[in-house]
């Protein structure tokens, strides 16, 4: 059972019986298998020592059966419900805590382990358990570099082919066909593609709006490959670029150089995103600043380390983080450039390879 040998020690780290997890990017690192959420519980119950144990919908048990999962199992069925299978799981493996992962798990399945367990005292434990995977691995980094080259392939398909004239919704329905096309498996997220006063919004939605010569053309987007993700933003400008544009793009592409500059181990978060914003504010545009520098990458889009002031995480080889500085001016236009960074033994490599200049399309 060596490979619940982590969530064992973290319990004991966390001064907990036992460490639960349900569906979500936790559970297929650990199983190499996803299940969905829906109204059927499933919970990996792993306790400091002794058995594991699993709740599996009746449905699920053949599929789940694939895992080589070396604990008892207690099915259950739509018909009864799954009170007695918690039941169970309680009269077989006693606890008096248990540490979840409070970003993932559902409501309605902390209170069935409630009214199993009654008296339990279960933990947040999010950040303690999702950061097991904090650094990746080679075969994963690998993954996430197939991830960016399709996502970059796509958007110079889509790129050759944008005119003015054509509506947010039509390029963003040409991207998605580019990357299944590339080779994704999922989209990573549903991609955003903004023009003009619509770029401002850091997580707009594409509109049936036609793209005007001068409109700044902004690309959020990103394909899944092998269970993991890319998160690239590119921002161009259709027939031309005014001049405000250019000082706007050329102060947002300083911070993005910035970070690829000074990170390496042993620098914290918040020094790189200190680092990163400092540059936005000490410009002309400062009150144009919406967003912190990024996020971690991996399984999620959105993961740890969060590249934020106050944020004390110490950067560590084989950790990956978006870094994506960006301007807004709200009824005019936004800019963001955003790489995908990999903390390596000495530096940092970036796992993105598309130019960064100032790029006209159309």
């Amino acid at each position: 059972m060596t490979r619940y040998a982590e969530h064992r020690a973290l319990a004991r780290s966390l001064g907990v019986d036992a460490v639960a997890l349900v569906p979500g990017p936790n559970f297929v690192r650990l199983m190499k298998q996803d299940f969905h959420s829906h109204e059927r519980p499933l919970v990996l119950v792993i306790p400091a020592d002794g058995p594991v144990a699993a709740i599996v919908p009746n449905l699920e048990l053949a599929s789940f059966a694939l895992l080589g999962f070396e604990g008892e199992v207690f099915d259950w069925r739509d018909q009864v419900g799954y009170a007695d299978a918690f039941a169970a799981l309680a009269r077989h493996l006693p606890l008096r805590s248990l540490a979840v992962e409070g970003q993932v798990m559902r409501v309605f399945v902390h209170h069935a382990l409630m009214a199993a367990y009654p008296g339990l005292t279960i933990i947040d434990a999010e950040r303690a358990i999702s950061g097991l995977r904090l650094r990746k691995t080679p075969d994963e980094i690998a993954a996430m570099e197939g991830a960016i080259r399709i996502s970059e392939a796509a958007l110079e398909d889509v790129l050759a082919e944008v005119r003015a004239g054509q509506t947010e919704r039509q390029i963003e329905s040409r991207l998605v066909q580019a990357l299944f096309h590339h080779g994704a498996s999922e989209l990573a997220f549903g991609p955003i593609v903004a023009a003009g006063e619509n770029s401002a919004l850091p997580h707009a939605h594409a509109r049936d709006v036609p793209v005007r010569a001068g409109d700044a053309l902004l690309f959020d987007w990103g394909a899944r490959h092998g269970g993991f993700c890319a998160d690239i933003t590119r921002t161009v400008f259709v027939g031309h670029a005014a001049d405000e544009a250019h000082q706007v793009y050329e102060t947002v592409l300083a911070a993005n150089l910035r970070a690829h500059a000074i990170t390496r181990p042993g620098l914290t978060a918040h020094d790189i995103d200190d680092a990163v914003t400092g540059v936005l504010e000490a410009s002309p545009f400062a009150d144009r600043i919406r967003t912190k520098t990024g996020h971690g990458l991996g399984r999620e889009v959105h993961e740890g380390p969060y590249i934020m002031r106050g944020n004390p995480q110490v950067l560590e080889p084989g950790m990956v983080f978006t870094n994506e500085p960006g301007l807004y001016k709200v009824g005019r236009f936004g800019v963001r450039i955003e790489d995908d960074m990999l903390v390596t033994e000495d530096g940092n490599r970036s796992l993105t390879q598309m130019p960064k200049a100032l790029q006209i399309v159309g």
